[in-house]
């Protein structure tokens, strides 16, 4: 009898324990929440600051804490914070709003991962401040795995083809509407100012992947084709369609159009080659004349073009690429995280990136004309884009894994330096896919 009572004191004593810690946890889980149920305690941003700057990200944050009194925002933000906060998210301490973008960033890695939290509900409910839907009036909308949303695309980017209009009218140089028009101009400046006319960066070779495949990919074979190779579909890289697109590339490595230096350059080193004149194209983004800025020579007028891989019956093609942002699975305040995502979601903001980024936030209904503020280029770019008779727009499904990327990357770049054949690299890269998706068995 005496052995059942220890039995039963030890057993009410376990459970007290249970229950104490369990209310322990509740307290912690609702300091969170402040004075009649308001948005309350620290909250984690982590942003990449690379080509827009961080002066938007400035205006939002102050923004969002006079809005908000009782959340102590912390920011983890800089051009290498990827690299640097790569550690939390490892160990599972996170913060709890993430901007995915730069080097060391993969959306589809981290959903893979199980990094991020679900949002495909919470989204639907979102109104903006017209009352209309926030899932209505996305330009592109978020990235789909398998019917559900973990990120919102934050900024509508697209990676195009970059010339100085300048030197363009002054040298009477074409500018190139497909593949066979761009050969032709790269040779009237090879041979008009003796340069190499191509320049990307050999160091982060999703660049050239990006700015100049996707596009070419979408032309030749529409989004089934452009989905198919983002995700490493047997038999997608080592098809005719993309054969024959990176026998282009191939034929662009024979007749030296690439810098014969682009192996060593990173992205800002490949940009001030283009700004030098050293080179006349770039495939690059929005970001690039507020990237550089401090460093654009007098008299250099930024033109910008969808990439011209195209083939010569094909269109212009855009695929956008969406810069999102997420709230970690793993928040500790995931109610303070909903609040400042829901806040940055407004047009008012949306006029205002474009005036501090030169870029265009991913949201409907923004009229950019009547801000006198936003660059001349990006109105000019904006409208071929939004032309229909000029340019076809792809959606990729969300973007490529990092797991997959890196070695097609890696491949991508021993074609462009005339290591490879166009025949290698695509038996390189349908090897790679086949090992991608063994990986995720």
């Amino acid at each position: 009898m005496e052995v059942k009572k220890r039995l039963w004191f030890m057993l009410m004593i376990t459970f007290l324990i249970t229950f104490v810690v369990a209310c322990s946890d509740d307290t912690d889980s609702s300091s969170n929440v402040g004075k009649d149920g308001e948005i309350a305690g620290d909250l984690e941003i982590q942003y990449f600051v690379g080509g827009y700057g961080d002066s938007w990200w400035k205006e939002v944050i102050a923004d969002f804490q006079e809005a908000y009194p009782d959340v102590n925002i912390i920011e983890h933000a800089g051009p290498n914070i990827n690299e640097e906060m790569r550690s939390r998210w490892v160990s599972n301490d996170p913060p709890d709003v993430v901007y995915i973008d730069g080097a060391g960033s993969s959306e589809t890695q981290m959903v893979e991962d199980g990094q991020l939290l679900d949002l495909t509900e919470w989204v639907a409910g979102i109104e903006l401040e017209g009352g209309d839907k926030l899932a209505d009036s996305f330009i592109v909308k978020p990235a789909d795995y398998d019917g559900k949303i973990y990120s919102l695309p934050l900024v509508f980017d697209t990676w195009g083809t970059w010339y100085d209009k300048a030197l363009f009218e002054e040298s009477g140089y074409t500018v190139p509407t497909n593949f066979d028009e761009f050969m032709e101009s790269m040779s009237e400046i090879k041979a008009g100012e003796g340069i190499d006319p191509f320049v990307t960066s050999g160091q982060h070779p999703y660049y050239f992947l990006r700015g100049m495949l996707y596009p070419a990919f979408a032309a030749a074979g529409g989004e089934e084709l452009l989905a198919d190779v983002i995700t490493g579909k047997e038999g997608a890289w080592s098809s005719e369609q993309v054969l024959e697109i990176m026998k282009r590339v191939e034929t662009m490595v024979e007749e030296g159009m690439f810098d014969s230096g682009l192996g060593a350059l990173n992205h800002t080193q490949s940009q001030m080659n283009f700004l030098l004149h050293e080179n006349t194209f770039i495939p690059v983004g929005f970001w690039l004349p507020n990237e550089m800025k401090n460093d654009i020579p007098e008299g250099f007028d930024f033109g910008f073009i969808p990439s011209p891989m195209n083939a010569a019956d094909e269109k212009y093609a855009i695929v956008p690429d969406l810069r999102p942002l997420a709230i970690a699975q793993e928040a500790e305040n995931p109610d303070a995280a909903k609040a400042f995502v829901e806040f940055v979601f407004t047009r008012e903001y949306a006029s205002s990136f474009s005036e501090h980024t030169g870029a265009i936030m991913n949201l409907n209904g923004v009229d950019l004309t009547q801000n006198e503020n936003v660059p001349e280029y990006l109105m000019e770019a904006n409208a071929m884009i939004n032309d229909p008779d000029l340019v076809q727009i792809y959606e990729k499904p969300h973007p490529m894994s990092a797991d997959l990327e890196t070695p097609i990357g890696n491949a991508l770049i021993s074609l462009m330096l005339g290591n490879m054949t166009a025949e290698e690299f695509v038996a390189e890269a349908e090897k790679a896919a086949e090992e991608y998706r063994t990986g995720l068995e």
